[in-house]
């Protein structure tokens, strides 16, 4: 009896021991064993940090239903199928991994030596189509002559935007370092080639978590912002084709490195120039009453046009209307037969700002017939140098300063105050729900402290991987949360 006892239970050890041995072979298949059931997506699941050597093909790109090689996973991404502040830090991480840093600013760099100006950006351009194919990012170009369009995710609704322009500034570079503009006369003096690398620099993080995106994130990289309307004809060909929303950031000086500022609605005013020609009869200085006096004229509308703003505007919205050249030639003894008059003009909304587009022309020709002469008045609208006022959704405001809080802190998100500065972004504004932020560059000890436009512009480099997380958050966070 004793015997058979023991020979149960030994038995039974040996069939529970058998049974959790069996259950953990099912659970947990020998490494390299394939199941039938695993689909080709499962196979060549694979996500890009590193640049990557490319399938041969005419424009070194994947095609469709080509066979990749699986690469290795270099990022693993935790789920943010629930949208936490672990999967906004691991955007970040990304961002600031060694590799990533000196690829962003290598590509910055490239793009300072350079410069660029409008609708001339045909090397930017290239570079940039250059590490996208390497990503294997799909694009578009060109659009408005050197853009690009550019798209990651499901190739399915909600489309969300990210833009940056590409052009430089004619303006000799005063900086001395290892990477000064290489074009005499040319220079990135207001950080297009920061904007450029960290979209750029967003692009490879998103690709690497492109199974995280919930709906599809378009970039934009638009020419001309500083002259031309770049933003208008990106539009025209096409760049919002289903887009929702967009975003865009801008570096400032204003700010420490890092600290990223927007406020909701009007941010940029939009902005004007006018040139106005006043006619009389010339005549000798000595006999004005045998001349009709252009010079009268013109002073009195100079005059008047001050009245606009102070009486006519509501003094809790901001205006201006700047005359900057009075031009009735050099002879000190002959009344001119005309006298030209230059400026600009300026509003924080579109009802304002096309209001004073009206009342800068009547000023002009009213004031001209009083005093006998005629006037003319030309607000270049041909040449494109009217940019409305750029103003921010109150939801995407909101929505920047979430995912800014998230990314570097609530206290280094700042509400700024707008400015009367202009961008063409306000064209995208116009069309669909957009924000425009800033990102600080200001550190003194580097000498990133100077305004843009200034040929002592220089930038902090350290913004490079913060502001291509941002981007990066903004769009996969968006999707998220207006997603399906």
């Amino acid at each position: 009896m004793d015997i058979l006892v023991k020979f149960f239970t030994i038995s039974s050890k040996k069939a529970i021991f058998f049974a959790i041995f069996l259950g953990f072979m099912i659970a947990n298949p020998l490494k390299g064993a394939k199941t039938p059931t695993a689909s080709s997506s499962d196979q060549h699941d694979f996500t890009y940090f590193k640049s990557t050597t490319l399938l041969k093909n005419p424009i070194n790109m994947v095609l469709q239903n080509q066979t990749r090689t699986p690469k290795l996973k270099l990022f693993t991404s935790s789920d943010c199928s629930i949208w936490t502040k672990e999967c906004s830090d691991e955007i970040l991480k990304i961002a600031h991994k060694k590799e990533h840093v000196k690829w962003i600013k290598s590509v910055r760099r490239k793009i300072h030596e350079y410069p660029e100006l409008a609708f001339e950006e045909y090397e930017t351009s290239k570079l940039v189509r250059q590490e996208l194919e390497k990503m294997e990012i799909p694009f578009q170009f060109p659009l408005a002559t050197t853009g690009i369009r550019a798209m990651i995710g499901s190739g399915q609704p909600p489309f969300v935007a990210l833009r940056a322009d590409m052009d430089a500034l004619p303006i000799q570079e005063a900086v001395e370092w290892e990477h000064k503009s290489k074009i005499a006369g040319k220079m990135h003096a207001c950080g297009h080639d920061a904007h450029v690398a960290m979209l750029i620099g967003a692009a490879k993080i998103l690709k690497a978590r492109e199974k995280n995106l919930k709906g599809t994130v378009i970039l934009i990289f638009q020419p001309a912002e500083e002259k031309g309307n770049g933003a208008k004809r990106m539009i025209k060909n096409g760049a919002l084709e289903n887009v929702e929303a967009i975003f865009a950031v801008h570096v400032s000086h204003q700010h420490p490195t890092g600290v990223i500022g927007s406020r909701p609605g009007p941010l940029l005013a939009g902005c004007g120039f006018f040139r106005a020609v006043i006619s009389g009869k010339t005549g000798q200085a000595s006999n004005p009453h045998h001349s009709i006096d252009p010079v009268l004229a013109a002073s009195a509308a100079v005059i008047s046009l001050q009245s606009i703003v102070s009486r006519e505007s509501n003094p809790l919205d901001s205006q201006v209307v700047s005359v900057t050249s009075f031009n009735a030639g050099d002879k000190l003894d002959v009344i001119p037969d005309a006298v030209t008059l230059s400026g600009t003009f300026r509003a924080f909304s579109s009802t304002n700002f096309y209001q004073l587009l009206k009342r800068i022309r009547e000023v002009f020709e009213e004031q001209a017939s009083v005093f006998r002469c005629s006037a003319t008045v030309d607000f270049f609208e041909d040449k494109d140098t009217i940019y409305p006022p750029t103003v921010n959704d109150d939801r995407m405001y909101e929505h920047v300063k979430k995912v800014a809080g998230d990314l570097v802190g609530p206290a280094n998100f700042k509400v700024v105050p707008p400015i009367m500065g202009a961008e063409d972004f306000s064209f995208y504004s116009e069309v669909i729900p957009a924000a425009f932020f800033y990102i600080g560059i200001r550190n003194e000890t580097l000498g990133s402290y100077h305004t843009g436009h200034s040929p002592h512009f220089m930038i902090d480099e350290d913004v490079l991987p913060i502001g291509a997380a941002t981007h990066a958050a903004i769009a996969e966070r968006y999707l998220y949360e207006y997603g399906s």
